[in-house]
């Protein structure tokens, strides 16, 4: 159930929007046991005016192919996990979208399961908790 906000330069075509987009999905599906169908992503272009990016912190080599990926999920995966997706989705947007390793960025936001509603102005996992929520949180 996460929510993927990304963002790229205007530079970005079309075509590489939408391989940008769809390698995070399968990169999260193969790390973090996203379900097929759970696919909620907003990819917003930006003009070199609007995002502003360092372009060799923490050592990195920054272009104009820039990704920043946010993702905003449930609490409960692993450090491991989370190192797995931040490699798969720089394996996958180079695969899929050429872009270099250096110019991907992820930050993952964690949450809870009562902070979802997926429409009807419901708590869906509150309402009806999946099989995935601690018997903690359901006490909660």
């Amino acid at each position: 159930m996460p929510l993927v906000r990304i963002s790229v330069y205007s530079s970005t075509t079309n075509e590489q929007r939408r391989a940008i987009a769809s390698a995070v999905y399968e990169a999260m599906r193969e790390t973090i046991g996203i379900p097929e169908g759970d696919r909620f992503i907003v990819l917003t272009p930006h003009d070199e005016n609007e995002l502003f990016v360092d372009p060799n912190f923490q050592g990195m080599h920054r272009t104009s192919r820039y990704v920043l990926v946010q993702v905003f999920l449930s609490r409960g995966r692993t450090v491991k996990q989370k190192q797995n997706l931040y490699a798969r989705i720089a394996a996958r947007l180079q695969e899929a979208a050429q872009v270099p390793a250096d110019d991907v960025m992820v930050v993952l936001t964690e949450n809870s399961f009562e902070d979802w509603s997926f429409g009807k102005g419901e708590a869906q996992y509150v309402l009806n908790p999946p099989s995935w929520v601690s018997r903690s949180e359901k006490g909660n």
